[in-house]
């Protein structure tokens, strides 16, 4: 559409320029010129030698040249300002090979950047209460907390996972090396890694699980969930994710990035 824009610009301003050079700009003839115009007219028609003369001058002051010279020259100076404006702020090019330059680099630019993906709403804090999880209700559930190419990373996941029929939740997201430390020391089997062993310290790691009827459905022992998690290992592995239950301590509900920690320790 650019390159159209332009094309079309530059044969009206083409167009213009040359009715403005033809029957406005056009050098008077030379007084050579004229001279020799007035010795043919003296030999057709003598004793009227200074016609030729008077012809050039009436020409210029004819009203219907003087009425084109009215309109065109302001629909000449309008073309070259909108033209003028819209090349200064990049929006056409008179160079087609810039501006095919220009469309590719959008249209890269738009595949290499898609439309980001919506955060879904936050869920009651009632839900993450008196569930099989320890201490789930003082958990991480900010979003902006996670690294954010990550996080539209998962949102992709619970897009596909919700096209299933099984929506997601984000039951914890960043965790500080404090709780880290303490749900590693908690005995209850949530996590071995203390500390910074955890990609969760990074915004790097998210904790999820299944919804149905308004409730958490968490534990392994629910068949309905376990085919929840076995379709979130599928989705999360095709985009490129880590899934906790490829993992001897197996963690179910836990998704991942799949670099390794201690590259991601040394950005």
């Amino acid at each position: 559409m650019v390159i159209k824009l332009a094309f079309v610009m530059c044969a009206l301003l083409g167009a213009l320029a040359w009715v403005g050079w033809r029957f406005f700009l056009a050098p008077l003839p030379t007084a050579e010129q004229s001279g020799a115009a007035v010795q043919r007219s003296s030999d057709l028609e003598p004793g009227r030698r200074d016609r030729p003369a008077r012809r050039v001058w009436s020409a210029w002051l004819n009203p219907v040249r003087f009425l084109h010279w009215t309109v065109l020259l302001p629909v000449l100076v309008v073309a070259l300002m909108i033209t003028g404006v819209l090349a200064l702020s990049g929006r056409i090019s008179l160079d087609p090979l810039q501006a095919w330059d220009f469309q590719q680099g959008e249209h890269i630019q738009t595949a290499l950047n898609p439309e980001k993906l919506v955060v879904p709403p936050a869920l009651p804090p009632s839900m993450f209460i008196n569930v099989e999880r320890p201490d789930l209700e003082t958990a991480d559930r900010d979003w902006k907390r996670l690294d954010p190419a990550f996080t539209q990373t998962v949102l992709l996941v619970f897009a596909r996972m919700e096209a299933r029929g099984y929506p997601l939740a984000l039951l914890e997201g960043y965790r500080s090396p404090e709780r880290q430390d303490k749900l590693a020391a908690s005995g209850m089997h949530v996590t071995n890694a203390k500390a910074y062993q955890s990609k969760h310290q990074y915004g790097l790691a998210a904790d999820v699980a299944p919804v149905k009827d308004g409730r958490l459905r968490i534990s392994e022992r629910d068949p309905w969930a376990m085919e929840v998690y076995r379709a979130l290992g599928e989705e999360a592995e095709r985009a490129g994710l880590i899934w906790g239950g490829r993992w001897s301590f197996k963690d179910y509900g836990h998704i991942e990035v799949a670099a390794p920690i201690s590259a991601i320790a040394k950005r």
